[in-house]
């Protein structure tokens, strides 16, 4: 495909977005101090963990870990909480809402980084980003795909995925439309930037037309996901606490992956208050079968990160206009608490 030019506008825009947020989320995590995190009447640690989203499969290793008891048999109270209103995973990390925190992708990471924030990916409990694009399966495989009416993308992810997107893949701002599942079912051509164990799993759960699933990581999007971000001061102060968070965790989507997933389905059934969601089977096997918790990498342990990994994801944000080249992508992450 035709690779455009880079435009400042992208980059300009970000800034821009990101700006109003810089000083309060830096400011916020510098005075977090030696903060020690409480212990319950068990005396076991209190570790509350951030996550900015519903319950979902994506949070399915870290319900094993509650469900099964492993956090607690390492003297831990692991809490998953929102990051209550007007907030993100960074805001409430800085007002002390919670100790750690998940995010999706690398993006936040590098722009903590450029803010001078004091917090640092210290896991990875996805070896490959669950995002991909999503598109009807084709009626006729002889000769190459016609291109797409239209590239539906959230508004969430406009102002990163998209303009990697673009740089990667040679979309135009002429084809970006609105994240609508009606308008793709209705619309052969339409392309959807989604989920790997979402919008497939629920198109087909409703019976709707076959899909063709290809993974961003399969045209070059090098971020991990499910990042584990923690203060460094809290993270200095509270090494064991961390480690045995991490260990924990691993061990829990460990057993999500390769073991009876319903102990954490249980839990999350019950996070979605009485709703229940009848896909988390369907999108359980679609997260294992796409490798996304191991790499598909026997020799990748859950959680770990390298840094060839790191610098080729801080490469293609510059060739997209999302990071500066001389931005200190390194102070992003640290492999110092993932068990050896």
């Amino acid at each position: 495909m035709r690779r455009p030019p880079v435009r400042p506008v992208l980059l300009n825009r970000r800034a821009v977005l990101a700006g109003g947020v810089a000083i309060g989320t830096a400011a916020g995590l510098a005075a977090c101090g030696n903060s020690e995190p409480p212990v319950d009447e068990n005396g076991r640690v209190r570790l509350r963990l951030v996550v900015d989203g519903p319950a979902t499969v994506d949070l399915g290793g870290f319900y094993q870990a509650l469900a099964t008891g492993l956090y607690e048999a390492r003297d831990l109270n692991v809490q998953l909480v929102r990051p209550g209103f007007g907030q993100d995973v960074p805001r409430a990390l800085a007002t002390g809402r919670a100790e750690l925190g998940l995010v999706d992708d690398g993006f936040i990471p590098l722009r903590l980084v450029e803010e001078g924030a004091p917090v640092k990916a210290v896991a990875a409990f996805f070896q490959t980003s669950p995002r991909a694009l999503i598109s009807h399966a084709p009626v006729d495989s002889a000769g190459p795909p016609p291109p797409p009416s239209a590239v539906q993308v959230a508004n969430a992810d406009r102002d990163t995925l998209w303009p990697w997107m673009q740089a990667r893949l040679g979309y135009s701002d002429d084809e970006l439309a609105d994240h609508d599942l009606d308008a793709f079912l209705a619309d052969p051509r339409a392309v959807m930037l989604g989920h790997v164990a979402r919008e497939p799993v629920h198109i087909a759960a409703a019976e709707g037309p076959a899909t063709t699933v290809r993974l961003l990581a399969e045209d070059g999007f090098a971020s991990y996901g499910d990042l584990l971000l923690a203060p460094t001061a809290f993270a200095r102060d509270n090494e064991a606490a961390l480690r045995a968070f991490i260990a924990a965790s691993i061990e829990g989507w460990k057993d999500y992956v390769n073991g009876d997933p319903e102990p954490a389905h249980a839990l999350i059934r019950k996070a979605l208050r009485g709703r229940g969601d009848e896909t988390l089977g369907a999108a359980h096997d679609a997260l294992r079968a796409a490798a996304i918790v191991t790499g598909g990498d026997p020799s990748a342990g859950i959680g770990t990160m390298s840094e060839a990994r790191w610098q080729a994801f801080f490469d293609g944000a510059v060739e997209a206009g999302l990071a500066q080249p001389e931005l200190a992508w390194r102070d992003a992450w640290t492999p110092l608490y993932i068990p050896a």
